[in-house]
């Protein structure tokens, strides 16, 4: 199941839905009397019941779903699946062999190969959406840059979680674009301002519901840049998969239905470039990841 946000034609009204198996029709969910109402998508995460998620499962699948309200997926725009998450984006650093190695090439040459997973946080007022403009802040930077990565979706509050018991504290996957200012990377000698401009969480299309996909959870990846493929890799070649990493996290610190995790981005992106390859005004940078969808941004 795929979770969106949306509008219908004229109507400016966000409503939450699930789209059909085909893809061609968005349901309301709180058409489908189920056993709450939810005013956006994070109400969702945090309060759907298990037995609400089989009724949807089954109204999809047995393609009951007209006797709901229904709308053609063409006459909707859809949105950010989730605009203001609860908290910052917990992030992953240099998560694939060699996204690190070319950070080490490109970027800073005495970076050491970790021997602990690297955790940092994104700042996010409000999160962009499919179709959305980038602000690139050019006039703070020059080195406009994209990353393509799997976000994980908390979906049960939880402290001290086990490997084996990861996948049941999960809700479902998207995609995000870590997009980054390398020039303010540098010189603040660490991530979080290069990474916490307005804009630069990028997420959706959806939230693929965690039954969608095998766990753990194996997804190519990929990038492209004015149509042309920059990034192109698998989750399954995480260096920390998301069991490891759900579970360190909740070590000592409480994880919340709704937090979102960026799990690090491969090889491929505009600073390992020689010369690097970065984005402008005009330019067209597009995110995908298997069985979730394209994530499309403009770069203003």
């Amino acid at each position: 199941m795929k979770f969106v946000s949306f509008t219908e034609g004229e109507n400016e009204c966000k409503r939450t839905g699930v789209f059909s198996k085909d893809e061609l029709f968005i349901i309301d969910v709180n058409s489908l009397n189920l056993s709450r109402n939810f005013k956006d998508l994070n109400e969702l995460i945090q309060n759907i019941s298990s037995e609400d998620i089989i009724k949807l499962k089954t109204i999809i699948n047995e393609s009951t779903f007209y006797n709901y309200d229904v709308f053609k997926r063409e006459r909707c725009t859809v949105h950010v699946p989730i605009e203001k998450p609860i908290h910052d984006i917990l992030c992953v650093g240099v998560n694939y062999k060699d996204h690190l190695e070319e950070t080490q090439t490109h970027f800073d040459d005495s970076f050491e190969e970790p021997q602990k997973t690297v955790y940092f946080t994104k700042r996010v007022t409000k999160a962009i959406g499919p179709e959305d403009e980038i602000d690139g802040h050019f006039e703070i930077n020059n080195q406009l840059d994209y990353e393509v990565e799997l976000g994980v979706v908390i979906g049960k509050t939880g402290v001290n979680i086990r490997k084996e018991e990861v996948e049941d504290y999960i809700f479902g996957y998207t995609v995000i674009n870590d997009i980054s200012a390398r020039k303010l990377q540098k010189e603040h000698v660490q991530w979080f301002r290069g990474k916490g401009l307005d804009t630069f969480t990028s997420l959706g299309p959806c939230i693929l519901h965690k039954s969608a996909v095998p766990f753990p959870i194996k997804l190519k990846v990929c990038s492209r840049v004015n149509g042309e493929e920059r990034q192109s890799s698998n989750t399954g070649l995480f260096i920390s998969d998301v069991s490891d990493i759900v579970s360190e996290l909740s070590k000592g610190m409480t994880l919340e239905a709704g937090d979102i995790i960026a799990t690090g981005t491969p090889s491929g992106v505009g600073m390992g470039f020689s010369p690097p390859r970065y984005m402008s005004s005009g330019d067209v940078v597009e995110c995908e990841i298997e069985s979730i969808g394209i994530l499309k941004n403009y770069i203003k």
